[in-house]
């Protein structure tokens, strides 16, 4: 199939590449150093799921029109990139591959006449340098729309993707999507210290931070009547229990996702971001956790301290000791 993949990074460039190995006449959009090292060098992937260099056509955006699209941009991106490609993604099946809340409602609006799924990446992927993407934890992509059962756009999309990487339309793809904004919640503390996820989850200094935002945001999430999808060994019951147990019980979970995580170095998306010198998704991970929670008519000052806190260091390039972000967030966690 021509398939189109707007936004090659770390997410976009593995699933570029791997489709590629798989016999996809594949073209993608990027800029910059990466844009000039896809097309001089290729897209080179290792990893987890194997070495393999993809020679895909790239430019700043879409020059052919695919059968199937994925945008695979950073959530604040995704808006202005659909746009700069709308002539090509009208009347086809778009996926649209982010974290937040916000996207796949966003693309609907923007392309009333293509087919939008949503896509659950759980995988971790390292940009490592313009051209290069890394691999350091397999795990499934799930596909869906709405809290019903997948529509046939996501089914087939999911069947094509499989082929390349495990793939799986599912039931309840908003509840799956409020699952994953939890497991989120791990990014924030490495944008803000510069650790690893490991290293801030096996720190006793940070660990019930991130407990605290995540029963923080597993309460908004109740409180906006969602019923939680099943992903990364979460699903309704444990988060159930999450958000009723005292702090130091439920930092089991946080420990549990680390142990999921295996021992490469995980940075997270956020902290990948910050090393760039880029503005982060913050806003549409803990800060959806703000957003819901006004419209819920309740509070999320963890989550709005830890957003602000990775501003500051967008801002000031500068993090933060364990120690120091401990004492900043201490107020909120008596």
């Amino acid at each position: 199939m021509r398939i189109g993949v707007i936004g090659a990074g770390a997410i976009g460039g593995t699933i570029a590449a791997l489709l590629d190995r798989v016999g996809h006449l594949v073209e993608v959009t990027a800029r910059g150093e990466q844009l000039a090292a896809i097309r001089d060098d290729g897209l080179r992937l290792d990893g987890d799921w194997g070495v393999h260099t993809a020679r895909v056509a790239a430019a700043e955006t879409l020059q052919t029109r695919p059968e199937l699209a994925l945008v695979t941009t950073k959530a604040q991106d995704a808006p202005a990139a659909i746009r700069a490609n709308a002539a090509v993604l009208d009347g086809i099946t778009v996926v649209i591959v982010q974290n937040g809340l916000a996207g796949l409602r966003e693309a609907e609006q923007l392309l009333p006449g293509s087919d939008c799924v949503g896509a659950l990446a759980l995988y971790a992927a390292s940009y490592l340098s313009p051209g290069r993407v890394s691999v350091t934890t397999t795990a499934n992509t799930y596909l869906g729309a709405g809290d019903g059962p997948p529509p046939a756009a996501a089914v087939e999309a999911a069947r094509i993707l499989d082929a390349a990487m495990p793939a799986f339309a599912i039931d309840n793809f908003t509840g799956a999507q409020w699952t994953k904004l939890m497991v989120n919640q791990i990014n924030a503390l490495p944008a803000i210290t510069g650790l690893s996820a490991q290293q801030v989850l096996g720190d006793r200094r940070l660990r019930p931070i991130v407990t605290a935002s995540l029963q923080e945001a597993t309460r908004v999430g109740y409180a906006r009547g969602v019923r939680y999808g099943s992903i990364q060994g979460l699903d309704d019951r444990i988060l159930r229990v999450v958000a009723r147990a005292p702090r130091w019980a439920a930092q089991a979970v946080p420990l549990l996702m680390k142990r999921r995580m295996g021992s490469t170095p995980n940075p997270g998306s956020t902290l990948q971001s910050i090393r760039r010198g880029q503005l982060t998704e913050i806003d549409y991970l803990n800060g959806a956790v703000v957003d819901e929670a006004r419209t819920a008519g309740v509070d999320a000052p963890v989550n709005a301290a830890i957003t602000a806190l990775v501003h500051e260091v967008e801002r000031t390039g500068a993090f933060l000791t364990p120690d120091q972000a401990a004492e900043r967030m201490r107020p909120l966690l008596a």
